[in-house]
C-alpha cells in the first residue's frame, strides 16, 4: 500500500444530537477520536454505533451540536474537499448495475480528479495497491452482480482504501466474510493504522475483535457514551454487563495480551 501519511486530520464532535425525522437516537455525545489511532465503536444492536458514524462523516447532519473535520464543520465543507480527507465504508452499498470491479475500485479515486488532473499513473498505482491489499485482483473484469457477498464486501472495502485518506471510517467491515476474510481484513486495518499512518474508526460487532485490535475503545449503549479507552483500560465484566447485559469472564488473549471476554449468560437468563 501507499506510504506513510504526513497529513492528519483531525475528528471531533461537540454536544451531539443525532435524530432521524422526530425520532431521537443520540445525544449529549461529545467524542474525539484520537489522531493515529484505530478506534472501535461497540454497543448492541441499535445503540446509534451507526448513526454516529455516519454523523461523522457528514451522512447526517446534528440536529443539534457539530462535528468538526479540522475544527471545520464537517456540513460547511465541500463534499470533495471531505471526501480528500475521509474515506468511508457504509454499512449498505449499492452498486450500479452491470459494473466490473476494477471500475467500482477506481472510483475511489474521484475526489482526486478535477478537470485539469484526469485518470493517472497515480490513480492506477492506488487502484492496483487496494486491490492486492483486499486479494481481489483476479476478479477485476468480473461484474459486481456476478460475486458474493464476502466478494462484493471486499470490493467496497478496496474502494475504500483505493480513496487513500488519512481518516478511513468503516461500518461493520466485516459484515457477509468468513473468519478467514474477517482476519484478513483486520490484520489489513492494522497495518494501515500501525505502518502507514491511517487514523480509523470502525463500528464492530465481534467485541472480541475489537479488544485485539482496536487501541481505542467507545461503548455505546442507548444513544449515549458509557465509557471510552484503551481495551484493557475499559473492558471489564462489569462493563460488558452494563452495556450488553452479559454476564462474562474476562481474561487475557494468550495471542494478543488483550482482554478476552468469556460469555457466560444473558443477565436474568436461565441455562437450559
Amino acid at each position: 500500500m501507499t506510504a506513510p501519511f504526513h497529513l492528519e486530520s483531525h475528528l471531533t464532535g461537540a454536544n451531539l444530537a443525532l435524530a432521524y425525522g422526530k425520532r431521537l437516537v443520540c445525544e449529549e455525545l461529545d467524542i474525539a477520536i484520537p489522531t493515529g489511532g484505530f478506534t472501535a465503536i461497540i454497543g448492541p444492536n441499535g445503540c446509534g454505533k451507526s448513526t454516529l458514524l455516519r454523523a461523522l462523516s457528514r451522512l447526517l447532519a446534528p440536529s443539534n451540536g457539530q462535528v468538526l473535520l479540522d475544527g471545520k464543520d464537517i456540513q460547511s465543507i465541500p463534499a470533495r474537499d471531505v471526501a480528500k480527507r475521509l474515506g468511508l465504508l457504509p454499512q449498505s452499498a449499492i452498486a450500479p448495475a452491470g459494473i466490473t470491479v476494477s471500475d467500482l475500485v477506481s472510483r475511489g479515486r474521484y475526489p482526486h480528479q478535477t478537470l485539469l488532473r484526469q485518470w493517472s499513473r497515480a490513480d492506477a498505482e492506488a487502484v492496483e495497491q487496494a486491490m492486492q491489499a483486499t486479494t481481489i485482483s483476479d476478479l477485476a473484469e468480473r461484474s459486481i452482480d456476478e460475486l458474493s457477498g464476502g466478494q462484493r464486501q471486499r470490493v467496497w472495502v478496496a474502494m475504500a482504501l483505493a480513496q487513500d485518506t488519512p481518516l478511513l471510517l468503516l461500518d461493520e467491515p466485516t459484515t457477509f466474510l468468513d473468519i478467514t476474510h474477517q482476519i484478513d481484513l483486520m490484520d489489513l486495518f492494522q497495518d494501515l493504522n500501525r505502518n502507514r499512518g491511517r487514523t480509523l474508526v470502525a463500528v464492530l460487532h465481534d467485541l472480541n475483535q475489537a479488544c485485539r485490535y482496536a487501541t481505542h475503545l467507545i461503548a455505546m449503549r442507548e444513544g449515549r457514551i458509557i465509557a471510552e479507552g484503551t481495551p484493557r483500560e475499559i473492558v471489564t465484566a462489569e462493563l460488558v454487563e452494563r452495556v450488553f447485559d452479559l454476564s462474562a469472564m474476562i481474561i487475557e488473549d494468550p495471542v494478543s495480551g488483550t482482554p478476552l471476554v468469556i460469555p457466560h449468560q444473558r443477565t436474568g437468563k436461565s441455562v437450559a
